[in-house]
């Protein structure tokens, strides 16, 4: 057995003995992000009935709520002070929800279906991908790592990657369905599972944590003003925006690539250097080893076969 599952196994108990709260009052703002947490669960669930009976702009709607409800829900948390552990599974289980199962369904009944068990089985891939990427977000949580790179995601997270494979019901309501030729069905099929494997991949996508610390007083009215405009165009052109935004994720992908490893460079560890062995005395010591050979006789070896008489 290996020795270190014992450990893992005293750990586990330890952690489920823990209580969830440390007091038996619990304060009313401990309660405030985990509403918000249970109001874009029931969004998720609602999109699930509206793919169902094919009523997409509803469902993408609600896909879209609870993503604005999820960006929401761990800075108020922050802001409150009202962090705890069971306010952390319970977000897990609404994204594996909202951003796993709902997007999977809605995309399956769209399209995806006329495929049968392999269009399932992509939709299911996208699911189970979204399943592993929040488990590994939770076990990296303990984990410590520089500053720096709390402004990187491994993987694309689950909130962007429901809003971005979705792109084909986005350009379908723009004029371009690929619903009109199996080729470009295909590609679609294609699309939802390499969107699910880059969720679980280690590609750095940027994650705007470190963002909202500090910023100029001179860029507070121009976000502002960013905001209401995205707003603005999200509620009047939603298709058009989302496609718009999908693209420009994709895009800056390796633009966040790049930028990860610049900065993993400037942050590395400076390498020591190997020492030189010193001049002085290696000569002497070559010298003092190395044996004279320049006036010795070469030497004969005379080889004496089993069956030959020694003369």
């Amino acid at each position: 057995m290996d020795p270190i599952v014992p450990q893992l196994e005293k750990e586990t108990r330890r952690r489920r003995r823990r209580r969830m709260f440390d007091h038996a009052r619990i304060p009313v703002r401990m309660m405030v992000p985990n509403l918000f947490t249970l109001v874009g669960l029931c969004a998720g669930l609602t999109s699930i009935r509206m793919s169902i009976e094919g009523r997409y702009d509803f469902a993408l709607a609600a896909i879209v709520f609870a993503a604005l409800l999820d960006g929401l829900d761990g800075r108020v948390a922050r802001l409150l002070k009202a962090s705890s552990r069971f306010g952390a599974e319970l977000d897990s289980l609404a994204d594996f929800v909202n951003f796993g199962v709902a997007p999977a369904i809605m995309i399956f009944t769209w399209g995806l279906g006329g495929h049968r068990s392999l269009g399932w089985i992509a939709v299911m891939l996208f699911a189970l991908a979204s399943a592993l990427r929040l488990a590994r977000f939770n076990a990296s949580l303990e984990e410590d790592k520089p500053k720096w790179q709390g402004d990187f995601f491994s993987g694309v997270p689950t909130p962007a990657a429901a809003i971005v494979v979705l792109l084909p019901i986005y350009l379908a309501q723009l004029g371009l369905d690929l619903r009109e030729s199996p080729l470009l069905l295909n590609l679609v099929l294609a699309y939802t599972m390499v969107i699910g494997v880059m969720m679980v991949s280690n590609i750095p996508t940027y994650s705007g944590k470190l963002l909202g610390e500090r910023i100029g007083r001179e860029w507070v009215l121009p976000i502002f003003i960013l905001v209401m405009l995205a707003l603005a165009c999200l509620v009047t052109y939603p298709y058009a925006t989302l496609a718009i935004a999908s693209i420009v994720y994709i895009g800056f992908i390796p633009w966040t690539l790049q930028r990860y490893r610049k900065l993993e460079r400037l942050h590395a560890p400076p390498s020591a250097p190997a020492a030189s062995p010193s001049p002085d005395t290696e000569p002497e010591n070559v010298a003092a080893d190395t044996p004279d050979t320049s006036n010795a006789e070469p030497s004969r070896v005379i080889e004496i076969r089993p069956s030959e008489t020694k003369r």
